[in-house]
């Protein structure tokens, strides 16, 4: 609907499940805008869990938390003016333990720092360190189920230096492997 051509993230998930045997993947997105086309190309593959944040209301309008698909959609939406405690929570409250429950032999990220305080196209307020939070909170969950095995896909980010200082903090945490 706009912003992606391509789903790399879909593209990646489909991947190791026939190319590397991946039974069950888990895309964690924490995109600004809800992925409405990963969701959907996973909605009723219960091998798939997609698990995101994103500002709600905003383009483009779904991701609803009663929007579930057979149970492996998990949808944390935040409100415009939402910061870091806020993302924590959701993340803590409903990505994290329904990604636990999972159980992924992959974890893929789809890695959008629009969220970023920085950032033009919306109105949540993270920084470097609620992104650098959440992906070492990635990594402990990767560490316990699938052998730390992560993908980070880049996706949105609109100011260049919230864009740089975010994917700085986020590699940084993932060196720390």
């Amino acid at each position: 609907m706009g912003f992606c051509l391509l789903n790399n993230a879909a593209i990646a998930a489909r991947h190791a499940q026939q190319k590397h045997g991946a039974a069950r993947v888990a895309i964690i997105d924490w995109d600004v805008h809800h992925g409405n086309g990963t969701q959907a190309i996973f909605w009723s593959d219960p091998s798939v869990l997609y698990a995101s944040t994103h500002q709600m209301p905003l383009y483009p309008g779904t991701g609803a938390a009663s929007e579930t698909g057979a149970g492996n959609i998990v949808n944390a939406p935040l409100a415009e003016g939402d910061e870091g405690a806020e993302f924590r929570e959701a993340m803590r409250a409903r990505v994290f333990p329904a990604v636990e429950k999972f159980a992924p032999n992959l974890i893929v990220i789809s890695a959008g720092f629009d969220a970023h305080w920085r950032d033009p196209l919306a109105g949540i307020n993270l920084k470097e360190e609620d992104f650098a939070w959440a992906t070492e909170a990635v990594m402990a969950i990767a560490d316990r189920h699938c052998g730390g095995r992560i993908v980070s896909l880049l996706e949105g980010g609109y100011d260049l230096t919230g864009l740089a200082d975010s994917v700085a903090a986020h590699v940084a945490a993932l060196m720390k492997a």
